[in-house]
Protein backbone atom coordinates (compact mmCIF):
# COMPACT_ATOMS: atom_id res chain seq x y z
CA UNK A 1 0.00 0.00 0.00
CA UNK A 2 1.24 3.46 -0.82
CA UNK A 3 0.59 6.13 1.81
CA UNK A 4 0.59 9.77 0.82
CA UNK A 5 -1.13 13.10 1.41
CA UNK A 6 -3.39 12.65 3.26
CA UNK A 7 -3.32 9.17 4.76
CA UNK A 8 -6.80 8.42 3.44
CA UNK A 9 -6.39 9.62 -0.11
CA UNK A 10 -3.65 7.30 -1.27
CA UNK A 11 -4.69 4.50 1.06
CA UNK A 12 -8.15 4.34 -0.46
CA UNK A 13 -6.68 4.40 -3.97
CA UNK A 14 -4.35 1.50 -3.28
CA UNK A 15 -6.86 -0.63 -1.39
CA UNK A 16 -10.35 0.11 -2.65
CA UNK A 17 -9.62 -0.05 -6.38
CA UNK A 18 -10.21 -3.51 -7.92
CA UNK A 19 -7.13 -5.01 -9.54
CA UNK A 20 -8.89 -5.19 -12.90
CA UNK A 21 -9.24 -1.41 -12.89
CA UNK A 22 -5.57 -0.69 -12.18
CA UNK A 23 -3.08 0.26 -14.87
CA UNK A 24 -1.62 -2.81 -16.59
CA UNK A 25 1.85 -3.75 -15.48
CA UNK A 26 1.65 -1.92 -12.14
CA UNK A 27 3.87 -3.81 -9.71
CA UNK A 28 2.23 -5.02 -6.52
CA UNK A 29 3.78 -3.82 -3.27
CA UNK A 30 4.36 -6.81 -0.99
CA UNK A 31 2.66 -6.52 2.41
CA UNK A 32 4.84 -5.56 5.33
CA UNK A 33 5.29 -8.01 8.16
CA UNK A 34 2.78 -7.24 10.93
CA UNK A 35 4.12 -5.35 13.92
CA UNK A 36 4.30 -7.35 17.16
CA UNK A 37 1.36 -6.85 19.49
CA UNK A 38 1.95 -3.96 21.85
CA UNK A 39 1.99 -4.49 25.58
CA UNK A 40 -0.89 -2.60 27.22
CA UNK A 41 0.57 0.72 28.29
CA UNK A 42 0.32 2.72 31.45
CA UNK A 43 -1.41 6.08 31.26
CA UNK A 44 0.67 8.08 28.74
CA UNK A 45 2.93 10.92 29.86
CA UNK A 46 2.33 12.62 26.49
CA UNK A 47 0.15 12.13 23.45
CA UNK A 48 2.80 11.28 20.83
CA UNK A 49 1.26 12.02 17.44
CA UNK A 50 2.59 10.86 14.07
CA UNK A 51 2.22 14.16 12.18
CA UNK A 52 2.44 15.22 8.57
CA UNK A 53 4.48 18.47 8.52
CA UNK A 54 2.90 20.15 5.46
CA UNK A 55 -0.62 18.99 4.73
CA UNK A 56 -3.31 21.58 5.38
CA UNK A 57 -6.13 21.44 6.25
CA UNK A 58 -5.04 18.36 8.21
CA UNK A 59 -1.78 19.35 9.88
CA UNK A 60 1.46 21.26 9.59
CA UNK A 61 4.44 22.05 11.79
CA UNK A 62 2.84 25.35 12.81
CA UNK A 63 -0.07 23.19 14.12
CA UNK A 64 -2.66 25.09 12.06
CA UNK A 65 -4.67 22.09 10.84
CA UNK A 66 -7.85 20.57 12.19
CA UNK A 67 -6.00 17.39 13.17
CA UNK A 68 -3.65 19.54 15.26
CA UNK A 69 -6.59 21.15 17.02
CA UNK A 70 -8.30 17.83 17.65
CA UNK A 71 -5.03 16.38 19.00
CA UNK A 72 -4.73 19.33 21.41
CA UNK A 73 -8.31 18.79 22.55
CA UNK A 74 -7.61 15.10 23.18
CA UNK A 75 -4.36 15.83 24.99
CA UNK A 76 -6.10 18.36 27.24
CA UNK A 77 -8.83 15.84 28.05
CA UNK A 78 -6.22 13.20 28.92
CA UNK A 79 -4.24 15.75 30.93
CA UNK A 80 -1.02 15.28 28.95
CA UNK A 81 0.99 17.43 26.51
CA UNK A 82 0.89 16.74 22.78
CA UNK A 83 4.18 16.02 21.04
CA UNK A 84 4.82 15.25 17.36
CA UNK A 85 6.99 13.06 15.22
CA UNK A 86 6.95 14.92 11.90
CA UNK A 87 7.21 12.61 8.92
CA UNK A 88 5.88 13.13 5.39
CA UNK A 89 3.38 10.45 4.41
CA UNK A 90 4.97 8.28 1.77
CA UNK A 91 5.31 4.56 1.21
CA UNK A 92 6.40 2.90 4.43
CA UNK A 93 4.90 5.65 6.59
CA UNK A 94 3.33 3.40 9.23
CA UNK A 95 6.36 1.11 9.33
CA UNK A 96 8.70 4.05 9.93
CA UNK A 97 6.56 5.89 12.47
CA UNK A 98 3.74 4.24 14.44
CA UNK A 99 4.87 0.65 14.08
CA UNK A 100 8.48 1.61 14.82
CA UNK A 101 7.32 2.88 18.22
CA UNK A 102 8.39 6.46 17.44
CA UNK A 103 4.87 7.82 18.00
CA UNK A 104 1.63 6.39 19.31
CA UNK A 105 -1.33 7.93 17.48
CA UNK A 106 -2.15 8.53 13.82
CA UNK A 107 -4.79 11.18 13.24
CA UNK A 108 -7.32 10.67 10.46
CA UNK A 109 -6.86 6.94 9.85
CA UNK A 110 -9.54 5.34 7.64
CA UNK A 111 -11.59 2.82 9.61
CA UNK A 112 -10.27 -0.66 8.86
CA UNK A 113 -6.90 0.47 7.48
CA UNK A 114 -4.46 -2.46 7.74
CA UNK A 115 -1.39 -2.50 10.00
CA UNK A 116 -2.94 -0.54 12.83
CA UNK A 117 -5.97 -0.58 15.11
CA UNK A 118 -8.57 2.16 14.86
CA UNK A 119 -10.86 3.81 17.36
CA UNK A 120 -14.50 4.51 16.71
CA UNK A 121 -14.82 7.00 13.84
CA UNK A 122 -15.04 10.67 14.73
CA UNK A 123 -16.13 11.95 11.34
CA UNK A 124 -17.25 10.73 7.93
CA UNK A 125 -16.77 12.71 4.76
CA UNK A 126 -17.17 12.26 1.02
CA UNK A 127 -15.90 13.29 -2.37
CA UNK A 128 -17.66 16.38 -3.70
CA UNK A 129 -18.24 18.32 -6.90
CA UNK A 130 -16.86 21.88 -6.70
CA UNK A 131 -18.07 24.51 -9.20
CA UNK A 132 -18.35 28.29 -9.41
CA UNK A 133 -21.64 29.44 -7.96
CA UNK A 134 -22.16 32.06 -10.66
CA UNK A 135 -22.08 29.41 -13.41
CA UNK A 136 -25.07 27.55 -11.93
CA UNK A 137 -23.95 24.22 -13.40
CA UNK A 138 -26.02 22.23 -10.92
CA UNK A 139 -23.86 19.10 -11.19
CA UNK A 140 -24.76 16.44 -8.62
CA UNK A 141 -24.10 13.16 -10.46
CA UNK A 142 -21.53 11.56 -12.74
CA UNK A 143 -24.43 10.95 -15.14
CA UNK A 144 -25.07 14.67 -15.57
CA UNK A 145 -24.90 15.43 -19.30
CA UNK A 146 -23.45 18.85 -18.47
CA UNK A 147 -20.12 17.14 -17.71
CA UNK A 148 -19.51 16.07 -21.31
CA UNK A 149 -17.88 19.30 -22.57
CA UNK A 150 -16.31 20.34 -19.27
CA UNK A 151 -12.74 20.29 -17.96
CA UNK A 152 -12.83 18.13 -14.82
CA UNK A 153 -10.10 18.50 -12.20
CA UNK A 154 -8.91 15.57 -10.06
CA UNK A 155 -6.06 15.16 -7.62
CA UNK A 156 -3.35 12.93 -9.11
CA UNK A 157 -2.20 10.84 -6.16
CA UNK A 158 -0.41 7.76 -7.49
CA UNK A 159 2.74 7.15 -9.50
CA UNK A 160 2.28 3.37 -9.70
CA UNK A 161 -1.08 2.86 -11.38
CA UNK A 162 -3.35 4.00 -8.55
CA UNK A 163 -6.07 6.59 -9.09
CA UNK A 164 -8.74 8.14 -6.87
CA UNK A 165 -12.16 6.48 -7.12
CA UNK A 166 -13.80 9.28 -9.19
CA UNK A 167 -11.46 8.45 -12.09
CA UNK A 168 -13.31 5.21 -12.68
CA UNK A 169 -16.75 6.79 -12.42
CA UNK A 170 -15.69 9.25 -15.13
CA UNK A 171 -13.90 6.70 -17.30
CA UNK A 172 -16.91 4.38 -17.53
CA UNK A 173 -18.83 7.33 -19.03
CA UNK A 174 -16.16 8.16 -21.59
CA UNK A 175 -15.02 11.28 -19.74
CA UNK A 176 -11.41 10.31 -19.04
CA UNK A 177 -10.21 12.71 -21.74
CA UNK A 178 -11.87 15.58 -19.85
CA UNK A 179 -9.69 15.07 -16.77
CA UNK A 180 -7.03 17.58 -15.71
CA UNK A 181 -4.72 16.25 -12.97
CA UNK A 182 -3.31 18.32 -10.10
CA UNK A 183 -0.42 17.03 -8.01
CA UNK A 184 -0.85 16.94 -4.25
CA UNK A 185 2.82 17.12 -3.35
CA UNK A 186 6.34 17.72 -4.68
CA UNK A 187 5.33 20.94 -6.44
CA UNK A 188 8.32 23.25 -6.08
CA UNK A 189 7.72 26.82 -4.95
CA UNK A 190 3.95 26.47 -4.44
CA UNK A 191 2.50 26.84 -0.97
CA UNK A 192 -0.27 24.36 -0.15
CA UNK A 193 -0.29 22.68 -3.60
CA UNK A 194 -3.26 20.58 -2.47
CA UNK A 195 -5.40 23.73 -2.86
CA UNK A 196 -4.40 24.48 -6.47
CA UNK A 197 -7.33 22.50 -7.84
CA UNK A 198 -9.79 24.74 -5.99
CA UNK A 199 -7.94 27.86 -7.20
CA UNK A 200 -8.34 26.51 -10.74
CA UNK A 201 -12.12 26.26 -10.36
CA UNK A 202 -12.34 29.80 -8.98
CA UNK A 203 -10.17 31.18 -11.82
CA UNK A 204 -12.07 29.28 -14.51
CA UNK A 205 -9.07 27.18 -15.57
CA UNK A 206 -11.27 24.12 -15.06
CA UNK A 207 -15.05 23.88 -14.89
CA UNK A 208 -15.53 21.43 -12.05
CA UNK A 209 -13.35 19.59 -9.56
CA UNK A 210 -14.10 16.23 -7.92
CA UNK A 211 -12.24 16.47 -4.63
CA UNK A 212 -12.06 14.74 -1.25
CA UNK A 213 -14.34 16.80 1.00
CA UNK A 214 -11.90 18.21 3.59
CA UNK A 215 -9.68 19.66 0.85
CA UNK A 216 -12.67 21.11 -0.97
CA UNK A 217 -14.31 22.70 2.06
CA UNK A 218 -11.15 24.23 3.49
CA UNK A 219 -9.75 25.76 0.31
CA UNK A 220 -13.15 26.86 -1.01
CA UNK A 221 -13.61 28.98 2.12
CA UNK A 222 -10.46 30.91 1.18
CA UNK A 223 -11.72 31.93 -2.27
CA UNK A 224 -13.17 35.34 -3.04
CA UNK A 225 -15.22 33.75 -5.81
CA UNK A 226 -18.20 31.92 -4.26
CA UNK A 227 -18.09 28.18 -4.94
CA UNK A 228 -20.72 25.47 -4.73
CA UNK A 229 -19.91 22.14 -3.04
CA UNK A 230 -22.19 19.14 -3.68
CA UNK A 231 -21.60 15.55 -2.44
CA UNK A 232 -20.70 13.12 -5.22
CA UNK A 233 -22.80 9.93 -5.03
CA UNK A 234 -21.14 6.52 -5.11
CA UNK A 235 -22.01 4.68 -8.30
CA UNK A 236 -19.51 1.79 -8.23
CA UNK A 237 -20.10 -0.43 -5.21
CA UNK A 238 -16.44 -1.46 -4.92
CA UNK A 239 -15.35 2.21 -5.00
CA UNK A 240 -17.21 4.09 -2.28
CA UNK A 241 -16.81 7.86 -2.20
CA UNK A 242 -17.63 8.19 1.52
CA UNK A 243 -15.18 7.17 4.25
CA UNK A 244 -15.22 7.13 8.05
CA UNK A 245 -12.13 8.45 9.79
CA UNK A 246 -10.75 7.43 13.18
CA UNK A 247 -7.61 7.59 15.29
CA UNK A 248 -5.04 4.87 14.68
CA UNK A 249 -2.88 3.13 17.30
CA UNK A 250 -0.54 0.15 17.17
CA UNK A 251 -2.24 -3.20 16.94
CA UNK A 252 -2.62 -4.52 20.46
CA UNK A 253 -2.48 -1.14 22.20
CA UNK A 254 -5.99 -1.59 23.53
CA UNK A 255 -5.43 0.52 26.64
CA UNK A 256 -4.67 3.65 24.62
CA UNK A 257 -7.43 2.89 22.13
CA UNK A 258 -9.99 2.69 24.95
CA UNK A 259 -8.81 6.00 26.42
CA UNK A 260 -9.11 7.65 23.03
CA UNK A 261 -12.57 6.18 22.46
CA UNK A 262 -13.72 7.65 25.77
CA UNK A 263 -12.47 11.11 24.77
CA UNK A 264 -14.11 10.88 21.35
CA UNK A 265 -17.41 10.03 23.02
CA UNK A 266 -17.16 12.85 25.52
CA UNK A 267 -15.95 15.57 23.15
CA UNK A 268 -17.80 14.63 19.97
CA UNK A 269 -19.66 17.95 19.74
CA UNK A 270 -16.43 19.91 20.19
CA UNK A 271 -14.72 17.86 17.49
CA UNK A 272 -17.59 18.46 15.08
CA UNK A 273 -17.32 22.19 15.79
CA UNK A 274 -13.63 22.10 14.83
CA UNK A 275 -14.42 20.23 11.61
CA UNK A 276 -17.16 22.74 10.76
CA UNK A 277 -14.71 25.61 11.34
CA UNK A 278 -12.46 24.12 8.65
CA UNK A 279 -15.35 23.60 6.23
CA UNK A 280 -15.16 19.79 6.31
CA UNK A 281 -18.29 18.34 4.62
CA UNK A 282 -19.74 15.80 7.04
CA UNK A 283 -21.87 12.77 6.21
CA UNK A 284 -24.04 11.67 9.12
CA UNK A 285 -24.94 8.08 9.89
CA UNK A 286 -26.05 6.28 13.07
CA UNK A 287 -23.14 6.36 15.54
CA UNK A 288 -20.77 6.79 12.57
CA UNK A 289 -20.49 2.99 12.62
CA UNK A 290 -19.49 2.56 8.98
CA UNK A 291 -17.97 -0.49 7.38
CA UNK A 292 -14.88 0.61 5.49
CA UNK A 293 -13.52 -0.99 2.32
CA UNK A 294 -10.00 -1.54 3.61
CA UNK A 295 -10.03 -5.06 5.06
CA UNK A 296 -9.53 -7.02 1.88
CA UNK A 297 -8.59 -6.47 -1.70
CA UNK A 298 -9.80 -8.45 -4.67
CA UNK A 299 -7.20 -9.98 -7.03
CA UNK A 300 -8.68 -11.95 -9.91
CA UNK A 301 -11.79 -12.88 -7.93
CA UNK A 302 -9.79 -13.88 -4.87
CA UNK A 303 -9.71 -11.84 -1.68
CA UNK A 304 -6.28 -10.98 -0.35
CA UNK A 305 -5.51 -9.58 3.08
CA UNK A 306 -3.51 -6.33 2.93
Amino acid sequence: MRLGLPLLLTALCAVAVPAAAQAPGAAAVPPLAPAPAATPAKAPHALKVCGNPDNLPYSNQAQQGFENRIAQLIGAELGVPVTYLWHAQRRGYLRQTLNAGRCDVVMGAPVGLPRLATTQPYYRSTYVFVTRKDRKLGINSFDDLALKPLKIGLHAVGDDGDNPPPVYSLARRGLAHNVVGYKLWDVDGIKNPQGRIIDAVAKGDIDVAVVWGPFAGYFAKQQRTPLTIVPAPTDIAALPLEYSMALGVRTGDDALRRRLDAVLDKRRDDIRAILADYGVPLVDEPALAATAAFGTRTHGGEQKKE
